[in-house]
């Protein structure tokens, strides 16, 4: 009989592109009793997830749920409900998710037009403005935060031609929610969905999602049924509202989880929570930057929950990354398509983002450099990131 060692995962300092460290809180959350998916005490943590996360999107959308899934469900989700075979769909490719959003749109029957940026630069609105006008679309889908590149897109402008051109907006949150502006309402978003495990510093396993009524309309008057029963609203919205119309069970451990996250935003004030993340990303740049590295994204246009760094050269990838995880239990992420490679993603997301890790990862980042001979000024970029220097 095979022997099976215990369960003894270790404790890692989370600083890639997603898992985040969790608050003690939501560790605690997820340990709590298990009830049952219609027990009135599990009804009653639905409500508070559906009001709380209506706070973090910044939004009165009726439809303000989790989808049982990771953001990639959230993506289907959107796509699937509102696409029908032969609808005319414009995505926006600047990185790997916006590819995704591409495949997934062909799969749901799309007929689909690109407009595309180089990776590590925003997609010009002027590009968007020109597509639209060549074409009748049902909907246009971009991502705000594109995690293989760490690009934070502009999105008021591109949500207006959007809504001018009669087509729906459809917007992945998935490395934004929790961490920076975004204003599902105010910048006229009419579907957007994200993850919980980044910026919302939750397990992976939920996809938070909202929808404004130009949206439920759309899956309200399709000619088609949805292609994926599991992925329908029309169904799970049911469940979601008054009704309680048993649609799947629900992961009842993982909405305890949330319910904490969430809590903990509201405690923290959403704004507050935007710049703390800032204030550390800057922090960030500027000891990179001390230490002789470059950043992939210009200064307008950078993720403050999702940093990108040029690999210098002659430095192995691997070598580094497996050094920060070996000796500092240290992880971050590599480059993804076109930057394999080439890039470092470094996440500072939720609970992971501290002034105190930016300086821990500074001093690893700065060991394992100098075991490959790249080596700066002892120190710099940890004053620099202190604002020592």
């Amino acid at each position: 009989m095979t022997a099976y060692r215990p369960l003894n995962p270790p404790e890692r300092l989370l600083m890639g592109p997603g898992p985040s460290n969790l608050h003690p809180r939501v560790y605690r959350a997820l340990a709590a009793p298990l009830v049952g998916h219609l027990d009135p005490e599990f009804l009653s943590i639905m409500e508070d997830n559906k009001a709380l996360l209506r706070e973090v999107f910044r939004t009165q959308n009726r439809l303000t749920i989790p989808i049982s899934g990771t953001g990639s469900a959230g993506m289907e989700t959107g796509l699937a409900c509102l696409v029908e075979p032969g609808d005319q769909v414009l995505i926006c490719i600047n990185g790997v998710f916006g590819q995704r959003l591409r495949e997934v749109a062909q799969r749901c029957g799309a007929r689909v037009t690109s407009v595309e940026a180089p990776w590590g630069e925003a997609i010009p609105p002027e590009k968007v403005e020109a597509a639209l006008e060549g074409g009748r679309f049902k909907l246009l889908g971009i991502v705000h935060a594109e995690t293989s590149t760490g690009v934070l897109q502009p999105v008021e402008e591109i949500a207006r031609l959007a809504r001018a051109h009669g087509a729906l907006l459809l917007l992945d949150a998935v490395t934004s929610l929790g961490g920076v502006n975004l204003e599902i309402d105010a910048w006229g978003i009419d579907l957007c969905y994200s993850g919980t495990q980044k910026c919302l510093s939750c397990p992976p396993g939920l996809a938070p999602l909202t929808l404004d009524e130009r949206a439920v309309e759309v899956i309200r008057q399709r000619r088609t049924k949805v292609q994926s029963w599991y992925l329908d609203l029309s169904m799970i919205e049911q469940y979601w509202g008054e009704e309680r119309v048993y649609h799947h069970t629900a992961p009842v451990s993982m909405n305890y989880a949330l319910r904490e996250s969430l809590l903990l935003i509201h405690e923290e004030g959403l704004e507050k929570r935007w710049e703390r993340h800032l204030q550390n990303h800057r922090a960030l740049v500027r000891g990179l930057e001390a230490m002789g590295l470059k950043m992939v994204v210009a200064p307008a246009h950078r993720l403050p929950s999702l940093n990108t760094v040029w690999i210098p050269e002659g430095v192995q990838d691997l070598a580094a990354r497996r050094f920060l995880l070996e000796r500092f239990n240290l992880e971050i992420g590599g480059g993804l398509g076109a930057f394999k490679g080439r890039v470092w993603r470094v996440g500072l997301m939720g609970h992971t983002s501290t002034l105190q890790n930016v300086a821990l990862f500074l001093t690893a980042l700065e060991a394992a450099l100098a075991a490959q001979g790249f080596a700066r000024s002892p120190g710099a970029g940890v004053r620099a990131a202190l604002g020592d220097e």
